[in-house]
């Protein structure tokens, strides 16, 4: 079955907690900090933001995706803040196999309170319930331990490695391939 998710505007999900949401221009700065955080991009194909314009150019990628259908990512504000301490999302997004890849991140200082799972968990009932995904995948660095917990914890199941899959900070690296199906959810 096709999806029949449409992007015609920016879905905003709250939980208890959060709100995931789209990216504004006043969303700049706290993009910047997180981005800029070694220990954030540790696992991501770039390095660390040296200026908000990175952040300017991150939120413009967002937005990219979104027009041309291919994926959505949420900025995760903190509810009683308001401050954005994290995204997540998906991207690469099939609609004819009703699959795509998600991602994460949250600020340091926000770790180990058990926001990441509350805000992936939204966006997973968002995925299979409203855009009628068929299969969710992750693709993990190994050494990113702290991911792998998080999706094991989500009932994703190890798929396999893809070895020195992809050339990242002037190495090659290989990806764990996670998935969560829908008749699993």
């Amino acid at each position: 079955m096709v999806s029949t998710f449409k992007f015609t505007h920016f879905p905003e999900l709250k939980t208890e907690r959060l709100t995931l949401r789209n990216a504004t221009i006043n969303d700049s700065n706290d993009l910047f900090e997180l981005y800029s955080s070694k220990a954030v991009v540790e696992y991501m194909p770039f390095t660390p933001f040296t200026s908000v314009e990175q952040a300017v150019n991150e939120m413009n990628w967002y937005q990219q995706i979104f027009d041309e259908q291919t994926g959505l990512r949420w900025m995760i504000q903190d509810r009683e803040s308001k401050k954005v301490i994290g995204t997540c999302g998906y991207l690469n997004y099939e609609r004819t196999n009703n699959r795509l890849e998600i991602g994460y991140d949250l600020s340091p200082e926000y770790w180990g309170r058990g926001l990441m799972p509350e805000a992936v968990k939204s966006i997973i009932q968002f995925g299979f319930s409203t855009m009628n995904l068929n299969k969710i995948e992750a693709k993990i660095e190994p050494a990113n331990t702290a991911s792998l917990r998080l999706m094991e914890k989500l009932g994703f199941q190890k798929e396999g490695l893809l070895r020195q899959h992809e050339f990242e900070k002037g190495r090659y690296i290989d990806l764990a391939v996670f998935s969560l199906l829908r008749s699993e959810y």
